[in-house]
């Protein structure tokens, strides 16, 4: 560890005694402990959302829509409906619904990653998943995690809000000394290996210098799957362990049969299954058949560089391009279907 991380370090342990805040503690103790039981990190690939920075609410750059989507074009058509329902909605001022709207025509055309309107600026930005882990597999919830105060197993339950809306992007953060010292081990993370294609590599190695420094973003929740090959992700991300939990019940009791089209007796188990699991209130791990589930921590991890976020490399992937997405509206509100 060089003086510059150590010095880091050791300002973030003052910082934690200074708060005289207990339960940090405790989530500090559970964030060692799990560093110790599950010591590797396993990097999963890009996710993308959408920041803003709006002079009205602050220097920052803030995040507006999760950092969850899968691909670019995903997060671009989530901004997308954002400025089309906020010129619809949320004003009636034809000046600032025709700004709105001019955006909204440039994500329809083009498939670019930052757009300008009324003052603020829109950016597609991207992000890392990772998690913990070890020989038997990836981490599962801590007990310090975050839980509803109601756990409802319901179809129509509501999954908590994302933390990520409104989070800022700052990297002076102070998350702990445990968090400080992961975001300065992963700046100088990039993708190595065979298994990444060469603009992959050159692009995350471009990254460490363009966008130096890191952000940890709020914890998420998902369901996986162990195979052959390893543990697979088999559901969005989530906000809490109990969110997962609910995903993977939904899934055994109705969902996985639709989709996967069981026959009737598989079916049946599937959905005894559900219910078995449903009664053990809080499990992370659960078998059926020869299929082996796990709710697991998914960490994630964004750049930042002199002018904010870090926004989607030019070798990440998408499968579709820019579409119009909704009707025609005129800067006095009126809609056109067509």
């Amino acid at each position: 560890m060089t003086d510059d991380w150590q010095q880091q370090i050791d300002a973030l342990h003052e910082e934690l005694i200074r708060r005289d805040d207990p339960a940090a503690w405790v989530r500090e103790a559970d964030a060692v402990d799990a560093s110790r039981r599950y010591p590797h990190l396993a990097m999963r690939g890009p996710v993308f959302g959408i920041a803003a920075l709006d002079p009205a609410a602050g220097p920052e750059w803030r995040l507006l829509k999760p950092v969850v989507d899968g691909m670019p074009q995903m997060a671009r058509d989530g901004l997308n409906s954002h400025l089309w329902f906020t010129a619809k909605d949320g004003t009636d001022d034809p000046a600032v619904r025709r700004g709105l709207l001019a955006a909204v025509a440039v994500l329809e055309r083009e498939p670019v990653n930052e757009v300008e309107a009324c003052g603020v600026r829109y950016r597609v930005v991207r992000g890392d998943e990772f998690a913990r882990m070890n020989e038997d597999g990836l981490e599962p919830p801590r007990p310090t995690d975050p839980e509803p105060r109601e756990r409802s197993w319901g179809k129509r339950a509501k999954d908590a809000p994302s933390p990520d809306t409104g989070f800022v992007l700052d990297p002076a953060r102070s998350d702990g000394p445990l968090a400080g010292a992961l975001k300065l081990g992963l700046r100088d993370f990039a993708y190595s290996g065979a298994r990444f294609p060469s603009r992959v590599r050159a692009d995350s190695q471009r990254a460490v210098t363009t966008h130096p420094e890191t952000v940890l973003l709020p914890t998420t929740y998902s369901v996986v799957e162990r195979d052959e090959a390893g543990w697979e992700p088999c559901g969005a991300l989530m906000t809490t362990p109990h969110d997962a939990r609910r995903m993977l019940y939904n899934g055994l009791a109705e969902i996985w049969a639709l989709l996967h089209r069981y026959d009737d007796a598989k079916k049946a188990r599937y959905a005894e299954a559900a219910e078995e699991y449903r009664a053990l209130g809080g499990a992370d791990e659960f078998r059926v058949d020869d299929r082996l589930f796990r709710i697991c921590r998914v960490e994630r991890v964004l750049r930042m560089g002199p002018d904010g976020p870090e926004p989607p490399r030019p070798s990440d992937v998408d499968e579709y391009g820019p579409m119009k997405i909704h009707p025609r509206m005129d800067e006095d509100g009126s809609i056109t279907y067509e």
